[in-house]
Order: structure tokens, then sequence, then C-alpha cells
């Protein structure tokens, strides 16, 4: 039975306030207006990010809401005017979105889009700047204008990629947040040359996807840096070819990687976001003539 146009109500993972626990609750989507794709969420991951906004320190954080921005689902139904795509294709919600038209995205340097970011960023669709989630007539607001924790979500069509239907959406679903983060800041921003020596702060989702993309670039060397050991062999799987533990030594950790490196890696990445080890990962870098 055919579900276009009509409210659908499902389960989402609520978070009514800061700090306390998420409740599965029984939540009202409404359909897609013009621009707009509704999903049908089949796999969704945990990312910190998600985390860090449900803790409450997150500035734009909004309450209550639903969660989650690393997905992967199919399409149920488009609003007026969508064309990339239809009903039945598979699709990665991108909390980060794409227009093609504006001059972030026309000026080739950043993938910044900014036509949808003051929507997204106030929980709610450019169209009527309203939720399409309720609870008993109670607005909830999106996040990331993705909400994942959700069996069925709104997002705006230029916040959604179209996948081959033979990729396992139990796997892609990671390809939303923390792999094109981590495979972008080496091809992308850093593009890193073969022969290099890389060091990875944090061996998480992020942490890996530089190690792979570091690999893939052909570096010589890929330094994973990280508290816990049990990452290790996990690690090794994704490129990283050493692993050094702060706590393993006196010295503050950069002084280790530059002693390693003889004198220091050629491009460092933090993957953790904790601003003492972002200036060990810019120490631990070999001293480049004009920066």
């Amino acid at each position: 039975m055919s579900t276009e146009g009509q409210v659908i109500t499902c389960k989402a993972a609520v978070a009514w306030e800061p700090n306390k626990p998420l409740v599965i609750e029984d939540v009202q989507v409404a359909p897609p207006q013009a621009g707009e794709v509704r999903i049908k969420i089949l796999f969704t991951a945990l990312c910190h990010t998600d985390a860090y906004t449900w803790s409450g320190k997150d500035p734009e954080g909004l309450f209550p809401c639903i969660l989650g921005h690393e997905a992967a689902g199919i399409v149920e139904s488009v609003g007026e005017g969508v064309t990339e795509v239809q009903p039945g294709d598979h699709v990665i919600p991108c909390y980060q979105a794409e227009c093609r038209e504006c001059k972030f995205c026309k000026s080739g340097k950043t993938n910044l889009c900014g036509k949808v970011r003051g929507a997204t960023g106030a929980g709610v669709m450019m169209n009527d700047r309203k939720s399409r989630f309720s609870i008993n007539g109670k607005p909830i607001y999106h996040f990331m204008g993705t909400s994942t924790f959700s069996q069925y979500t709104v997002v705006h069509d230029v916040s959604v990629a179209k996948i081959d239907p033979q990729a396992p959406l139990d796997k892609v679903c990671l390809l939303g947040c923390g792999v094109p983060t981590g495979l972008g800041a080496v091809w992308n921003t850093a593009k890193v040359e073969p022969g290099s020596i890389v060091a990875v702060f944090g061996l998480g989702t992020v942490g890996l996807a530089v190690a792979e993309g570091a690999k893939a670039a052909g570096a010589s060397r890929v330094i994973g840096i990280d508290i816990d050991p049990k990452k290790f062999d996990r690690a090794k799987n994704f490129g990283v070819t050493e692993f050094v533990n702060p706590k393993d030594h006196d010295k503050p950790i950069q002084q280790v990687l530059v002693d390693l490196t003889d004198g220091g890696v050629d491009y460092s990445f933090e993957c953790i976001g904790n601003v003492s080890v972002m200036r060990a990962a810019l120490e631990c870098c070999h001293k480049v003539s004009g920066t």
C-alpha cells in the first residue's frame, strides 16, 4: 500500500532533553514538500557528534530532537520538483549539502554549501521553517538536516546522495560522515603524496579512514597514535604501519614522533577534537620553509 502523500507513523529515538536517555516514541513524519525527500532508514551508525549534541554542549543543539546523521536507506517518496532521486532509489542522507549552485559549491575550494544551512542549523526545513516530525501535534526538531534515528526521515533534496543499489547499506551508512571526512582530509585538503610519512592521532572511524586514504595515496609510513593499544590490530588492516601509545613515553608525544621520523612527519591528522592533541599534531610535523 502506497504511503505517498500521507503522514507516516513510525518509531524514532527522541532526545527530549540534554543528557537524558533517548526514548523510543511513535513519531508522525509528514510528507515531503517541494524540494524534499522522505527516506525509509534501514541502517544508521552512531557518531560522536550525536553524543556531543545530546550532552548539551553543542551551542546549536535543540531539544526535543531526533539525532543521527550516518545512515543509508531507500527513498519512500519525493516532493515537487525533485528530479535526482525517485521512490525506490538507494540513498545516503548527507548532513553536508551540495546544491552546486551557491558560491561555495561553485568555488571548488570548499564543500560548505550554504543553500539550506540556515534551516538545518535551526532544526527545521527550508520551505516553511517547520519540522516534518511531530508527536501528538508537538513538533520535534530535525538534527543536522538528517535525523536518522528514525525509521523515516525527511531531508532536503540537496542533502541526499543516490548510490548503487548493490552497495551494502549496512556498510555504506558510514559514508554519511566518518569515512569521507578522513578520506577527504587526505586526498582533497592535504593532498598527501607518495612516499610521505603520515601521523594519525586517534584511531576511530575518521582516523582509520585517514589511514586508508594515506595508504591509497602511497604513504611510506602511517603512524597511528592512540592511548588504546587494542586498536592497533584493526588499524593495521587500514594501512597503519606503526603504533605509538603516548602513555608509553615520558616525553611529549610530538617529541617522540619527531625522534622517530628524523625531524618530523610530512602530514599529521588530528581525528579526536582535542585542542592539546591538535597542538601536538602540529608540532610533530617537520619544519617547511614558508609555513
